[in-house]
């Protein structure tokens, strides 16, 4: 695979990151700067707050970048940027960027899927991952599984196997933790409560698998949170559950999405029959997940590649490791590339 040095830029949701990397793995410099303060007030992430963040550390961060990478824009040889999926106004702050240095520097452009970036982080973490093999994505906009194989050019392909039915397993934390008044953001004050908390206390185990046998639901689940914790006097109901109780109701919201995230996977690996499991997304940081899915495929005969949380979460270093090997293949963009928010 030919050599690159490349500039990534991820702005799709509340995270602005940046980062050089060489061959799509050496990190020469990166960068991602966090909203969640911005947001906590919210409840939740607000597009136009975090579509001005981004406009206002985007090129400052990357100024700091071509700094401590000791390098400068000549010595590129391409620029890429996160534009699908995700907040529409934000990915269009780091594509617009994107294209302008792009534009500026006469470097050629590489528009990278954000997905496919999550999945690129697993290739990170475990050098030997190959194809064919299973992929779960979960975050907060997404839960899905993938079947990864290679196209002709020898670029990892991905098709969808398993989806949600309604909410993201990610979004889920979030709204289960606002109803148990923990705060935000969701994932890890809902990990924090549970370990002082019983799973067995609420029979919430099953409520994430619908009976196709295949995909996810997590409103199910919401709702049951929902009425344990405010009763039929729904979200504006006071809370109605003590410490221990919200610790139980933690525990047994992520115990029940712990299951259905680690048996479906299982079960796709097993239908297709490959022998890898990459995980990827900002849940993929949870570690009852990350300890349930290696005992459950090491127990079935299944290699796992998890990228450790830093590289679970929104970062430009997935998107520096996707954009190499589109690049190598030969992937190049015009200056008209559009963004999507699916």
């Amino acid at each position: 695979m030919a050599e690159s040095l490349i500039l990534s830029l991820e702005s799709s949701c509340d995270e602005t990151a940046g980062a050089i990397m060489r061959d799509g793995r050496e990190v020469l410099s990166q960068f991602v700067a966090s909203q969640t303060d911005l947001h906590r007030t919210y409840g939740g992430v607000v597009p136009e707050v975090a579509c001005r963040a981004h406009m206002e550390c985007l090129l400052p961060g990357v100024d700091k970048l071509f700094s401590e990478a000791g390098v400068t824009p000549g010595r590129l040889d391409a620029v890429a940027a996160t534009h699908r999926p995700g907040l529409i106004g934000a990915l269009l702050v780091g594509v617009s960027a994107a294209k302008a240095l792009a534009l500026a520097w006469g470097k050629p452009l590489v528009g990278v899927d954000h997905i496919e970036a999550h999945i690129a982080a697993a290739g990170l973490a475990e050098p030997a991952l190959k194809t064919p093999y299973v992929a779960l994505v979960v975050s907060g906009g997404h839960t899905n599984l993938y079947a990864v194989d290679n196209d002709a050019a020898g670029v990892e392909r991905m098709t969808p196997v398993a989806h949600t039915l309604d909410d993201a397993a990610g979004e889920a934390f979030d709204k289960a933790a606002k109803l148990l008044g923990l705060g935000f953001p969701g994932g890890p004050l809902i990990e924090a409560a549970a370990r002082a908390g019983s799973a067995g206390t609420f029979a919430w185990k099953n409520a994430c698998l619908p009976g196709d046998g295949v995909n996810f639901s997590f409103s199910g689940l919401k709702t049951a949170v929902l009425y344990a914790a405010r009763g039929m006097a729904g979200r504006k109901g006071p809370l109605l559950l003590d410490e221990k109780g919200v610790s139980d109701a933690a525990a047994g919201f992520q115990a029940a999405v712990v299951h259905a995230l680690v048996s479906r996977t299982l079960d796709a690996a097993r239908r297709l029959g490959v022998g890898w499991i990459a995980l990827g997304g900002g849940v993929a940081a949870n570690g009852c997940l990350r300890a349930g899915i290696r005992a459950a495929a090491g127990a079935a005969g299944l290699r796992v590649a998890i990228p450790p949380p830093r590289l679970c979460t929104d970062n430009a270093v997935m998107v520096g490791a996707r954009a190499h090997k589109l690049f190598a293949a030969g992937a190049r963009d015009p200056l008209s590339l559009e963004t999507a928010a699916r």
